[in-house]
């Protein structure tokens, strides 16, 4: 099922996801609508706070883009990352490494808003997949972005928090305007 992304505004997106402690059906149900709703709208990741759960769930999948390559080390040796794909990870831990890269970035919940953002090079993950069992592996390139996003979405910041302060600033109009938009809508609810 897909499921309505939420947008900038909502006060969801602030929050830090709880910890998971057993994959329920209903949390397998959430994965699945999850990679649904991330697929329907051209998305390479998916917060669960992004369809509004303040969980500590995310879902990937960077199979698709082939203008920005994905590295992936597991145990030291180099994948494919096209065969992780999809990836979830449950109560993700990371150690982002190597120098900060500047590349564009958008998100979901934040429609036709696109910025340069820092993030590190490399990022080693641990985490549960689906099945419960723990998952460890070194990313780089757009997958060490997209684990980089979406865990910071599972820690309630957002990618505009990570934003130089004059883009923040020129995008200022763009974002207070969503942010309206979304005020509106939470209230017909």
């Amino acid at each position: 099922m897909i499921l309505e992304v939420t947008k900038y505004g909502n006060p969801v997106l602030r929050k830090k996801g709880a910890r998971i402690e057993r994959i329920t059906p209903e949390i397998k149900k959430l994965i699945a609508d999850m990679f649904e709703t991330m697929r329907a709208n051209r998305g390479v990741g998916l917060a669960a706070q992004q369809v509004g759960h303040a969980l500590q769930l995310t879902v990937i999948d960077v199979r698709e883009v082939k203008d920005r390559p994905s590295t992936l080390e597991l145990s030291g040796e180099p994948a494919d990352a096209d065969a992780f794909m999809p990836l979830v990870l449950i109560n993700p831990e990371i150690t982002p490494s190597g120098e900060p890269v500047e590349t564009g970035e958008g998100c979901l919940s934040f429609p036709k808003i696109y910025a340069d953002i820092f993030r590190p090079a490399f990022v080693d993950v641990k985490a549960l997949n689906e099945k419960g069992k723990t998952i460890e592996f070194r990313a780089g390139g757009l997958l060490s972005r997209a684990v980089q996003h979406e865990i910071d979405h599972l820690n309630g910041i957002l990618f505009i928090d990570r934003m130089p302060a004059a883009t923040k600033r020129e995008l200022k109009p763009e974002l207070d305007e969503l942010q309206a938009q979304t005020k509106i809508a939470l209230e017909k609810k």
